[in-house]
């Protein structure tokens, strides 16, 4: 018996966007379990995976899974995996020249992950260069959404 048609495409690009979505039901929520770190931690690779499967994918959608990956594990105080995909999320977006609020967000991937790693030095740099393309190149909501974040760190 033939299968029903199946778009696999069609299928990576929702479990991205859905894996990537309840990642962020994770990082929202107060108090999460051992367990729940651990689910946030697996949501967040498999958007990251099925984004690579999707023919169609750019390098802003990479950038962004890698700054989300490093925000999950700087958010689970595993600053040496927060560092390299923060500098992953930093190279992508800056070969592919992505605009000023992803480069201006993987600096601020890499300050939170600088400060996880008791890093003082390296988060003051980040932080500067983030807030130096915030206050040059940025505008409205999304230079607000940047400094909000950036006072976090």
């Amino acid at each position: 018996m033939p299968s029903p048609a199946f778009d696999v495409q069609t299928a990576h690009r929702h479990f991205a966007a859905a894996c990537f979505n309840k990642t962020w039901d994770y990082l929202d929520k107060k108090d999460r379990t051992p367990a729940e770190n651990l689910e946030m931690i697996s949501t967040c690779h498999a958007s990251y995976w099925h984004w690579t499967q999707f023919e169609e994918h750019t390098p802003q959608n990479i950038s962004i899974a890698y700054w989300q990956l490093s925000r999950v594990y700087a958010m689970t105080n595993q600053p040496s995996n927060a560092l390299s995909f923060g500098t992953l999320c930093l190279n992508v977006t800056r070969e592919n020249q992505l605009s000023p609020f992803y480069l201006a967000y993987a600096y601020e991937a890499l300050a939170r992950a600088a400060s996880i790693a008791n890093k003082p030095e390296e988060v003051a740099s980040y932080l500067e260069q983030a807030k130096k393309i915030a206050e040059t190149d940025l505008e409205g909501d999304e230079k607000q959404q940047l400094l909000t974040d950036l006072d976090t760190i």
